[in-house]
């Protein structure tokens, strides 16, 4: 079995997508998600990006694409990643 991590992410997609789309803390000031369930916040991103990607594509082969790039994507592990910056973020220090 081969290691198909990336970056310390569980693959290629999963730390693109974070990149691109999660990596800004202005996500985290966000209200709204499920920012104390990790697996409703997992199902909140991955909707989240497929509207994006809906809505600013036209339909077609990139579109088809796009939306199959994010199948290999760990939408749980993003959760938890962005539920550990919010809650560092939102602490009382």
């Amino acid at each position: 079995m081969s290691n198909t991590t990336y970056n310390g992410w569980a693959n290629y997609a999963t730390w693109r997508i974070n990149l691109e789309l999660f990596d800004d803390s202005s996500f985290l000031e966000h209200d709204g998600y499920s920012w104390d369930d990790t697996y409703d916040l997992k199902n909140e991103l991955c909707e989240y990006v497929e509207e994006f990607i809906i809505e600013s594509t036209r339909e077609g082969l990139a579109r088809d694409y796009a939306l199959a790039f994010l199948q290999d994507v760990n939408w749980y592990e993003i959760a938890e990643h962005l539920q550990r910056d919010y809650a560092e973020l939102h602490t009382d220090a």
